[in-house]
């Protein structure tokens, strides 16, 4: 079921799924991150349910949604809390620049719709017990700034919060290929390049300034919640 030193997660049907457990004070089984589960097949349910997965938080906009290959486990929650803010000044301001698609938007969006963060992050701190998966569509940038929240609370070092955000690149190489897109990777460093950045100092960058439990509690997170996220991630 796993590979790559057990964080890596072989799931038929989806190509970038991965346990947050081992970075910062995350234990393994209490978080994964992947692409959407759409793909996943009859037996990459049956996985993802052993390998303790009860709730699915979906990032997506409600437009994005398509119907799974398989049905998932009756056991298993999905919960929708759209993290981009349609029809927002800040949607169409970050949709010129960068699609919503590089690091270079996380600080603005942190500072300027936390509350959309701070609803995925209590998704997960009041989710049934057992493993939570969350995800958007590729599983690179909504999802990546959640994880970024996630490990930043978690104590994960930068160094570790920008390996795990860039494996999505190489996992998701192929599929992106299948969707006619070119070479991400490239596109998102030519683009931060353009702002006189990397995705490794963008992402530093965010980090260091992103106050933990501060930013969550000053943005509604409740006190009880606090407790029950961290209680998740590391207990």
């Amino acid at each position: 079921m796993n590979v790559a030193g057990g964080r890596e997660l072989a799931w038929d049907g989806c190509v970038n799924v991965r346990d947050l457990g081992g970075l910062g004070q995350v234990r393994p089984g209490a978080v994964v991150r992947m692409e959407a589960p759409t793909r996943l097949s009859e037996s990459g349910w049956a996985t993802a349910w052993a390998h303790g997965v009860r709730t699915v938080v979906d990032l997506r906009n409600a437009d994005e949604c398509r119907p799974d290959v398989a049905s998932r486990p009756p056991g298993i929650t999905t919960v929708r809390v759209p993290l981009e803010p349609l029809g927002t000044p800040f949607y169409e301001h970050w949709q010129k620049i960068d699609d919503l698609a590089s690091p270079l938007y996380y600080p603005a969006m942190l500072a300027e719709h936390p509350e959309r963060v701070v609803a995925a992050t209590r998704a997960i701190a009041t989710a049934a017990p057992g493993c939570v998966v969350f995800h958007c569509a590729g599983g690179k940038d909504r999802t990546g700034l959640l994880a970024l929240v996630l490990l930043t609370l978690a104590a994960a070092s930068p160094e570790e919060i920008i390996a795990d955000y860039l494996l999505t690149y190489e996992r998701m190489r192929q599929r992106y290929a299948e969707l006619g897109f070119g070479d991400q990777l490239a596109a998102v460093n030519e683009c931060l390049a353009s702002h006189g950045t990397t995705i490794a100092a963008s992402l530093t960058s965010t980090i260091g300034s992103l106050t933990m439990p501060d930013f969550l509690l000053d943005n509604g997170l409740p006190e009880a919640d606090l407790a029950t996220l961290h209680a998740r991630l590391t207990t």
